[in-house]
């Protein structure tokens, strides 16, 4: 599995972003996270986020663009960048997936999936706020949309 980079689904439905709140069992912390992870072998980029998005959130979904690219976070022990790609859903019904990799899924667990209006920022849960690596990366999705 390649894990130099991250590679998440921003999938957006009526202006919305889906995030996953999840659990880390190690400190007992609640957080919320986009969607993805690490390609695997003779996976394409489009095929790994199709992949990701249907084993976290059950949804089909088409890749729309790469919408950001950018240097993973100092703190981030897996990661060195970020790919993150447009998506749209083509089908299933969003819930909390599952983590498939044995030596991850023991990590954390995925408790709930949320939409947070990227017009509204002020309705955002206060926890999404505080979350250090997602927080700023979902106000960078809400600009490159804004951009187009």
């Amino acid at each position: 599995m390649n894990r130099d980079t991250r590679y998440q689904g921003a999938i957006v439905q009526e202006n919305k972003l889906l995030l996953i709140k999840a659990i880390d069992h190690q400190d007992g912390e609640l957080f919320w996270l986009i969607p993805g992870g690490g390609r695997e072998a003779g996976e394409s980029e489009e095929e790994c986020i199709r992949r990701e998005m249907r084993e976290e959130t059950h949804l089909e979904v088409a890749v729309e663009r790469l919408l950001l690219e950018m240097p993973a976070f100092p703190e981030d022990q897996t990661y060195q960048r970020y790919k993150t790609y447009l998506c749209r859903v083509v089908g299933g019904e969003a819930s909390p997936g599952f983590e498939p990799e044995d030596e991850l899924a023991p990590l954390s667990t995925m408790l709930e999936i949320g939409w947070f209006d990227l017009g509204e920022l002020e309705s955002w849960d206060p926890l999404l706020v505080s979350t250090p690596y997602t927080y700023p990366q979902a106000l960078r999705i809400r600009e490159a949309l804004q951009n187009g």
